[in-house]
């Protein structure tokens, strides 16, 4: 168990001992009840609502970025497979679509709780690329030159056998046995100015050169990129040293490996997913009872509340949500409250997402997280946790036969 700790640590025995305050705590989240003198605001761009900036992939969500596509409906998605002069594929298309699908659907499926859906369209015959793979130089950082050749090259060739204007989404994927393929560059790399084909324009494909079976979770990562989300890992100077110290597990945008993969609630609030009750803003205080992110609702069934937002300023906010052993979080290490700061003018790749580590003083599931710092970073049944730099309070009571968590959202403390 943790030790104890005050401003920026869980509180475990102060809380316990208010047992009257608890008992009346959970009455109120019992029922869904936002109680004294809290204002809820949610869908739209509500108070907590913070302002789409300028910065790239920018978490602001009060406008939509018209130039990528909203996943709020059915999205098709072409799967073009590259082979080059210097390799023989040993691979069919076919196995290599299997690698990603129905995988990647399925996670957006329960992701958006069955509000979108990802239809591949993967093609059964190679393509041939005009030079040998080592000739495009393939790495992580591309020469942009080599790199435009590649992409110039691949949608010339694919253009013969596939009608562009039928697709949203374009995969462009390598023969992994290629000498000259390089798993690291796998990317969505987005056109300075699109490419026009069969009446279209194409703004951005996905590279894909992952080795044969893929990363676990690659493409639904590279997929979100399409969908305006942003990189939640922090890559260090030198490439060495930890890459995942913003968010560790808890979201597939920081890492493909994390054993809570599913998107957070400002992500599903972003992409449309999350709307009406199921977003609280928080201005007082609040009793709330936050049901987990991940768990899909039974149809038909009152959804309640999944995200709760607190503005802590004119471009940033704090988020609640809780996360449970369920759909894309069924193999997360710990379970509870999970709080987390948002920044919108924070551009992808430096830090627009922040897990708070409500546990600093402790990590778990050294030999399976990504940042066993971050993997106990949610608060646990009777604790307690005074958000650093700020003047909220986040209790904690319990949780609910069904799994929900029961939880007091205190501000101006």
């Amino acid at each position: 168990m943790p030790r104890q700790h005050g401003t920026g640590g869980p509180e475990r025995p102060r809380l316990r001992s208010a047992a009257a305050a608890l008992t009346s705590l959970l009455a109120l989240a019992a029922t869904g009840l936002v109680a004294g003198p809290a204002v809820a605001a949610s869908g739209d761009a509500g108070p907590c609502a913070l302002p789409r900036t300028g910065a790239h992939h920018s978490l602001g969500l009060d406008t939509w970025n018209g130039a990528y596509p909203r996943p709020e409906r059915g999205l098709d998605a072409v799967m073009v497979f590259l082979s080059f002069p210097d390799s023989e594929p040993v691979v069919a298309p076919e196995v290599l679509a299997a690698d990603y699908f129905p995988s990647t659907t399925q996670f957006f499926q329960r992701a958006s709780y069955g509000k979108f859906t990802l239809r591949p369209h993967p093609q059964r015959q190679w393509t041939a690329m005009p030079h040998p793979s080592t000739w495009y130089g393939i790495e992580r950082d591309w020469d942009s030159g080599r790199r435009g050749s590649y992409l110039r090259d691949a949608i010339r060739a694919a253009d013969e056998r596939t009608d562009f204007s039928a697709y949203d989404i374009v995969y462009l994927v390598a023969d992994p046995d290629a000498p000259g393929v390089d798993s690291d560059a796998t990317k969505v790399v987005n056109f300075d100015r699109p490419v026009r084909a069969d009446g279209t324009d194409i703004r951005r494909v996905v590279t894909v050169f992952e080795e044969h079976p893929p990363d676990r979770n690659v493409l639904a990562h590279e997929t979100g990129h399409v969908f305006d989300l942003a990189d939640l890992y922090h890559r260090p100077d030198d490439g060495k040293g930890d890459w995942d110290t913003y968010v560790g597990d808890w979201d597939v945008m920081g890492s493909q490996f994390g054993l809570s993969p599913d998107l957070f609630g400002w992500h599903k609030w972003k992409l449309g997913w999350l709307e009406g009750e199921e977003v609280v803003c928080v201005q007082g205080s609040a009793d709330l009872t936050l049901q987990p992110m991940a768990e899909v609702p039974v149809p038909g069934a009152s959804v309640g509340t999944r995200l709760a937002v607190v503005r802590t300023g004119q471009d940033s906010a704090l988020a609640i949500e809780a996360r449970s052993a369920t759909g894309n979080d069924r193999a997360t290490c710990t379970e509870g409250v999970l709080v987390y700061r948002i920044r919108n003018a924070t551009p992808s790749g430096g830090g627009p997402v922040e897990v708070l580590d409500t546990h600093p003083e402790s990590d778990a599931c050294w030999d399976r997280s990504v940042y066993p710092p971050l993997a106990d970073a949610p608060l646990r049944e009777g604790e307690r946790y005074t958000v650093p730099g700020e003047r909220i309070r986040i209790e904690v009571a319990d949780r609910t036969r069904s799994g929900a968590w029961t939880v007091r959202v205190t501000t101006g403390v």
